[in-house]
């Protein structure tokens, strides 16, 4: 006696079934690893960086704002990825300054890439020292600070639109 083959529907929705659950489960691994990578901050360092115009840009001056400070390299996929994301909710929401501190680069080659990846918000010219006090140990690491200079949220990989308003108390 031969065993009935499930349908072509049954098969589909079986198939369907195991790639919703390996995505889903997927997400979880990769926001526990994002959560276990990011560092542990209380209150924002101060910093004092130049912007992409030999400009400094001190975080105290922002105080009484939210900020979000985004730690990036040129070289990084996900950094690049999310970029366009940053921009977009920094048009869409003034009162919260986005910074873009990068960790490589020369100011030409950082200019470069930031044209060339959608940045329309302020860029940075990290340090080592400024890296270790926010304890960066991977790109792209995003920390978003409170009025006060406390640590709301710390976010270590790729972040799109509904985190980054999430993460700020907006709405997108």
């Amino acid at each position: 006696m031969s065993e009935e083959q499930p349908s072509p529907r049954h098969r589909a929705l079986a198939w369907a079934k195991e790639i919703a659950l390996t995505l889903i489960v997927g997400v979880v691994l990769i926001l526990g690893m994002s959560w276990l990578r990011a560092p542990s901050l209380d209150h924002a360092p101060d910093f004092t960086l130049l912007d992409l115009h030999g400009e400094p840009v001190n975080l105290a001056d922002y105080r009484g704002q939210t900020v979000v400070v985004n730690f990036w390299a040129t070289w990084c996929g996900p950094c690049r990825m999310e970029a366009p994301s940053f921009s977009a909710f920094a048009e869409a929401h003034p009162d919260v300054p986005v910074l873009g501190v990068v960790a490589d680069g020369p100011p030409a080659k950082v200019r470069a890439t930031a044209k060339d990846i959608g940045i329309t918000y302020p860029v940075l010219l990290g340090d080592r020292e400024t890296l270790a006090a926010y304890e960066v140990s991977a790109f792209p690491t995003t920390v978003v600070v409170n009025p006060d200079g406390s640590v709301r949220w710390v976010h270590t990989g790729m972040m799109m639109r509904p985190m980054i308003a999430w993460s700020t108390g907006r709405i997108w």
